[in-house]
C-alpha cells in the first residue's frame, strides 16, 4: 500500500441538493405544505398539552402549578379542537395539493458544505481509525414526542445539534464502554427520527461547520401501496468523507402506526483516498426497523430486505480495482438480544455476514454492553427520556431504575427474566469484515454507549471505532 491523496470525488450520478428539480414542482409543494401549516400547527399544539413526566413534577413542585394545567387544558384545549376543525376543509385541499407531488419528489437531499474542514488525508501506509456513531435523536413534532415522553422538539434539536458537534480529537484517548461525551473523532453520524422539518435545518446548519457531507430529508410521503404516508423516515447521516452515491429503499410492510412514516435503508458510498491509483472506499447503511415488540415478522423481513439491499448497492458501485476500508450498518433495529420476544431477530442471516462487537451469542451480550431505552413514563421516575449519567447506569440498580428491560411478545415487561439486567439494546453499529485487502484486517478499537444526550432523547446513542490496518500489498 502506497499514501496517496483523496482523488476528486465524482458521483457516478449527481446527488439531489433539493426535493425537487423543477422550480414550479417546488412552488406547489410550498404552497400545498402552505396549506396544510394551519391545521398541522393547531392539531401539533393539541397533542403538546399532553404533559410529559419532567411537566408533570415541575408543577407539583411550583405554587398553584395544578391548578394553571388543569387551566390550560380547560381552556386550550376546545379553544385547539375548534381551529383544528376550523382548517379542516384548507387541510383537505392541501393533502390533495400535497400527495401527487411526493411521486416527482427526491428520495434525499445532498448539502455539501465547502467552508467545512475535510477529513484529513490518509497515509495509506498508516493504521486508520474510523468512529461511527448511531443515534435515535426522536426528533417528532412536540406533539407527537409527547407519546415518547419527551417535548419542547424546536429546542431539544438545537441542545442536541450543539452536543454532537465533536470537540477537538484526543489521539491517544478512547472512550470507555460508558461514556458522558461523544468521541471527538467521529467521521460518520447516521441518525434516526429526525422527522420534524425545522429540526432537520437546525442539524444540517450545526453539523454542516464540521461535517462538509450531510444527506437529510430522506423518504417520501403520499400514497404508496394503498397505504397513506405522512412522514419520510426520519433518517438523517453526516460525513466527514466525500459521498460519492447514494440511495434510498423503503421498506414495503409497515404495518400500523409505522406505515405512517417511510421507513427504509439509507445506503451510502464515501471516497477515503487512493491506493496505487485504485480508490479506496467505505460503505454505511443507515436504518430503523418497525418497532411495535410483536412485529418480530415485519422485522425480520426487513432485515432480510436490508440485507439483500446493501449487497445490491455495493455491486452497483463496485470499479474494477476498489479498496473497500469498512462496512457498516448502523440503526435503531427495534429488538434486543435479551429479550425472548426477540428471538426470532436475534437469528437473523444478517449477523452471520456482519459482526455485532456488543453480541456473544443470540441471546447473550458481552457483559460489558448495556442498552439504552428508557422505560414507559412513570410519574414515580420523574425523568424525562435518560436524564441519568454514567456512573448511574454503571450500576445494577440504576440501570433497572432507568432502562427498559426485557419484554413478552405483547410489549409487557418480562418478569421472569433472569438476569443480569442490562437493559434493552436497540441501537446498533455492526460491521462486515472485508475480503483480504490491501487495507484488512480490521481490528474493533472501542464501543461506547453515551449519556450525553440525557435529557434529550430516549436512546443512548452507541459509537463504534474501527482500526484499519494496512495488510499485505
Amino acid at each position: 500500500v502506497s499514501p496517496g491523496a483523496a482523488p476528486a470525488a465524482r458521483p457516478a450520478m449527481p446527488l439531489p441538493e433539493s426535493p425537487f428539480r423543477s422550480p414550479a414542482l417546488a412552488a406547489l409543494d410550498a404552497a400545498a405544505r402552505a396549506l396544510l401549516a394551519p391545521g398541522f400547527w393547531a392539531l401539533n399544539q393539541l397533542l403538546d398539552l399532553r404533559p410529559t413526566t419532567a411537566e408533570r413534577r415541575r408543577r407539583r413542585q411550583s405554587p398553584c402549578g395544578w391548578c394553571r394545567g388543569c387551566a390550560a387544558w380547560a381552556l386550550a384545549g376546545p379553544v385547539l379542537a375548534v381551529l383544528l376543525l376550523l382548517s379542516l376543509p384548507v387541510t383537505a385541499l392541501g393533502l390533495l395539493l400535497w400527495l401527487p407531488l411526493q411521486a416527482a419528489r427526491s428520495p434525499f437531499v445532498y448539502q455539501h458544505t465547502a467552508a467545512a474542514a475535510p477529513a484529513k488525508p490518509w497515509d495509506l501506509r498508516q493504521r486508520r481509525t474510523f468512529t461511527f456513531l448511531s443515534a435515535n435523536l426522536c426528533l417528532l413534532p412536540s406533539g407527537l414526542a409527547k407519546f415518547s415522553n419527551l417535548g419542547q422538539t424546536p429546542q431539544r434539536a438545537a441542545d442536541i445539534a450543539r452536543r454532537l458537534v465533536p470537540a477537538a480529537p484526543d489521539p491517544d484517548k478512547l472512550p470507555p464502554p460508558l461514556s458522558e461525551s461523544f468521541p471527538p473523532d467521529a467521521d460518520i453520524l447516521c441518525l434516526q427520527e429526525v422527522f420534524d422539518a425545522a429540526a432537520a435545518t437546525c442539524l444540517r446548519r450545526r453539523l454542516g461547520r464540521v461535517f462538509p457531507h450531510i444527506i437529510s430529508e430522506v423518504g417520501t410521503g403520499g400514497l404508496c401501496r394503498g397505504r397513506l404516508r405522512l412522514l419520510g423516515s426520519g433518517l438523517f447521516l453526516a460525513s466527514r468523507f466525500p459521498v460519492l452515491a447514494a440511495a434510498f429503499h423503503s421498506f414495503p410492510n409497515g404495518a400500523r402506526e409505522d406505515a405512517m412514516a417511510d421507513k427504509g435503508l439509507l445506503l451510502v458510498q464515501v471516497l477515503l483516498g487512493s491506493a496505487r491509483h485504485r480508490r479506496v472506499v467505505g460503505y454505511i447503511g443507515c436504518t430503523h426497523l418497525q418497532a411495535p415488540a410483536g412485529d418480530g415478522a415485519v422485522r425480520e423481513a426487513q432485515l432480510t430486505l436490508a440485507l439483500r439491499w446493501l449487497q445490491q448497492f455495493q455491486q452497483e458501485q463496485e470499479q474494477s480495482g476498489d479498496v473497500v476500508a469498512f462496512d457498516v450498518l448502523c440503526g435503531d433495529l427495534n429488538f434486543d438480544n435479551c429479550s425472548r420476544a426477540d428471538q426470532l431477530n436475534q437469528r437473523h442471516q444478517l449477523f452471520k455476514v456482519y459482526q455485532d462487537p456488543c453480541r456473544r451469542a443470540p441471546g447473550q451480550d458481552e457483559p460489558w454492553a448495556i442498552g439504552g431505552t428508557a422505560p414507559p413514563p412513570s410519574p414515580a421516575r420523574g425523568t424525562v427520556g435518560l436524564q441519568v449519567v454514567a456512573r448511574t447506569l454503571s450500576s445494577p440498580s440504576g440501570r433497572r431504575q432507568f432502562l427498559a428491560g426485557p419484554i413478552l411478545t405483547s410489549g409487557q415487561p418480562d418478569a421472569t427474566f433472569p438476569g443480569p439486567w442490562r437493559g434493552r439494546r436497540l441501537d446498533y453499529v455492526v460491521f462486515r469484515p472485508p475480503p483480504m485487502t490491501p487495507l484488512s484486517p480490521q481490528d474493533v478499537a472501542a464501543v461506547s454507549f453515551i449519556t450525553r444526550l440525557a435529557m434529550c432523547s430516549d436512546h443512548l446513542p452507541v459509537a463504534l471505532s474501527l482500526h484499519v490496518v494496512p495488510g499485505a500489498p
